[in-house]
């Protein structure tokens, strides 16, 4: 009887462990997938920022006229743009960092500095690039974090992540213009 008893304890005692390995897993992901919401939310609002200081700029009357409009109506495709970061979002985001790079040339850059409007417009500008491509990192190191727990067979196996669809990275040419840094 005791043998039995031992056995049946033993069995519930694995049980429970398996329980809890299991249930601490999916807390897990749970919260990896906050993590993951937070970052591309805060991407959403990099991204918003970085077009706003591009209308600011083409609207600051500091650009030539063909320039500014370029610069105006690309940021408003990027303001425009789906807020699901899709192929349509980052064709978007790609036009707004060339047209970025097409009217910050060293000699745009260099005549905005000369002014204190435009020193400060180049600063937000510049500050909104940076966050943008620190805003990307953070999310697509939480894509790779979600998407390399979500590998692991117990995952699998116990369907611990639900329907949740697989997230996926966020790949656009987010580089500031080279001139836009130097000071």
């Amino acid at each position: 009887m005791s043998e039995i008893l031992s056995w049946v304890f033993a069995v519930l005692f694995v049980l429970v462990v398996i329980a809890w390995y299991l249930s601490y897993t999916a807390a897990r992901l749970d919260r990896l997938h906050v993590r993951l919401s937070g970052t591309l939310a805060a991407l959403d609002a990099r991204l918003v920022r970085r077009a706003e200081a591009a209308v600011e700029l083409a609207n600051s009357g500091l650009l030539d006229g063909a320039t500014s409009l370029i610069l105006a109506n690309a940021a408003a495709e990027s303001l425009e743009a789906p807020s699901e970061h899709g192929e349509a979002r980052e064709l978007a985001e790609n036009d707004l960092t060339e047209a970025l790079d097409l009217a910050l040339t060293p000699e745009t850059v260099s005549s905005l500095r000369s002014t204190a409007l435009g020193e400060d417009v180049l600063a937000r500008l510049s500050s909104a690039c940076l966050r943008v491509q620190l805003a990307r990192r953070f999310h697509n190191d939480a894509v790779t974090d979600v998407r390399r727990v979500r590998r692991k067979w117990t995952i699998r196996l116990f369907h611990l992540a639900g329907y949740t669809p697989l997230p996926h990275t966020v790949e656009f040419n987010d580089e500031s213009p080279e001139h836009l840094t130097v000071a």
